[in-house]
């Protein structure tokens, strides 16, 4: 049984959460035509862009609706009035998200009254569709504000009525703990199926490190389309990949009827084959040989690291859904977790092969790995000098990765991307003291090396008299 350890501090000393504003527009931006516009002062907004820019290094479509000290005190309908206003007219995007924050949550600010209120005076703008999300950044994490987020998307848009199956289509409900990579990597097994995934939310064409048609474009480009979501009905079936999305896919369940397949992650040889059976089942074929093949590749690897992975001391850091999936594979492998801190409490906690995870801060992982000699650290780019601090590498995983290019665009869910994985943690160990004997060189043992003006002959030695 796991033990989750409460935070016991007044504050946070080197944060590990990024908050559920960020989280809900990073699930915005994996819709296409669309803008994620916060509810809150301008620095909110500024803060959690820099946060996208330094992660994709990509521009990163955001707006505000600008709360000034007036708007606080006196109230801040207004601004979402005219801000949706002023979206509509300049850029006429499909959806605009309005995930709320700290300061409008503590002013108590209706954003649904303020929706109401730009619907009957701008009828032009109808088209737009506008979706709400409550995320106050003092509460949850980027994982809770992420999945509020897709649970808002189905619960506005999805057309509830019976709808006409699509040929081999699937939704594929995907998690904040998925990359880009990740995303590709999923869709890529569906279509080996002969199945067509719709991905929702799909980072894997928005914020992927492609280069636009136009110079510049205020909304996302790529991304899931709005008809796709609203026909989610017209599929054969969907595959929910994280718990964090139980709510989620139990709202797309209710109203469209489909049955769905649900798996925490696809990281580790037991949780991909899951993944490949149930398409197996929803598609009425076996497995093709590319996905025989990479199965293959992934057993060998094991076998190739686990001389490194087994007995490995590790420290994990990220959000519940994340830890859960390197956990799991750490514990397949023989690795000890022996830290772990996540930002927030979630229901998969208890399910992870760890003797006790603590709901705090990055100090806390410093006190445990301390503690525990942990060997390799596992997080996000804030991890980096904790782990420097206690003398390990450091594997980076998750949101932010602000010091290491390509970071964003990373594969570790699938056949391919977990034998990458394991090829890293593996290659960090090697690098690791593990208090080894080293050579011993005696002061007396002879060298080949000569010094200048030598004779050709060794030094005599000061004892003996004789040369060395």
């Amino acid at each position: 049984m796991v033990e989750i350890l409460k935070r016991s501090k007044p504050l946070s000393v080197n944060p590990l959460k990024s908050s559920q504003t960020i989280g809900a527009a990073l699930a915005f931006l994996g819709l296409e035509r669309t803008i994620p516009m916060l509810h809150g002062s301008q620095g909110c907004t500024a803060f959690g862009k820099v946060f996208f820019v330094r992660h994709f290094r990509e521009p990163i479509p955001l707006q505000t609706t600008a709360m000034d000290q007036i708007s606080t005190v006196m109230g801040s309908d207004e601004n979402v009035t005219e801000g949706l206003a002023t979206i509509c007219a300049k850029s006429a995007p499909a959806i605009i998200g309005l995930p709320t924050t700290g300061l409008s949550e503590t002013q108590g600010s209706d954003v649904r009254l303020g929706i109401k209120a730009f619907r009957d005076a701008h009828p032009e703008f109808s088209s737009t569709e506008v979706v709400a999300v409550d995320t106050p950044d003092f509460t949850g994490c980027l994982e809770t504000g992420y999945a509020k987020a897709v649970l808002a998307v189905i619960e506005a848009l999805v057309v509830p009525a019976p709808q006409a199956v699509e040929a081999n289509r699937i939704n594929i409900l995907v998690g904040a703990h998925l990359t880009p990579g990740d995303i590709e990597a999923v869709k890529d097994m569906a279509e080996l199926f002969g199945l067509k995934p719709v991905v929702i939310p799909d980072l894997s064409t928005s914020l992927d490190g492609h280069l636009a048609g136009r110079d510049f474009n205020p909304l996302t480009t790529g991304g899931t389309a709005l008809d796709d979501i609203r026909h989610a009905g017209t599929a054969k079936a969907t595959l929910v990949i994280g718990r964090h999305l139980a709510a989620a896919a139990d709202m797309l369940a209710a109203k469209t009827g489909l049955a769905d397949y649900r798996f925490d992650h696809l990281l580790g040889l037991d949780a991909v084959d899951a993944f490949v059976h149930a398409l197996a089942v929803i598609s009425g074929r076996s497995a093709p040989e590319k996905l025989k093949r990479q199965r293959s590749q992934l057993q060998d690897a094991m076998l190739d690291t686990h001389f490194m992975i087994g007995q490995a001391r590790l420290a994990l850091a990220g959000d519940p859904d994340q830890v859960k999936a390197l956990a799991d594979l750490s514990a397949a492998m023989g690795a000890e977790v022996v830290a772990c801190v996540v930002p927030a409490r979630a229901d998969v906690l208890n399910d992870l092969p760890v003797d006790v995870v603590k709901i705090g801060d990055l100090e806390d992982l410093e006190t445990m790995g301390r503690d525990a000699g942990v060997e390799l650290v596992i997080g996000n780019s804030h991890c980096v000098q904790s782990a420097e601090r206690l003398g390990v590498p450091v594997l980076r995983a998750g949101f932010p990765q602000f010091d290491f290019v390509g970071g964003f665009r990373r594969t570790w869910m699938g056949y391919a991307g977990t034998r990458d994985a394991l090829f890293d943690i593996a290659n960090l160990m090697l690098s690791t003291e593990k208090g080894e004997v080293h050579p011993h060189t005696s002061i007396y043992a002879q060298t080949a090396e000569k010094r200048e003006g030598d004779d050709g002959h060794y030094p005599a030695s000061p004892r003996s008299g004789l040369r060395h």
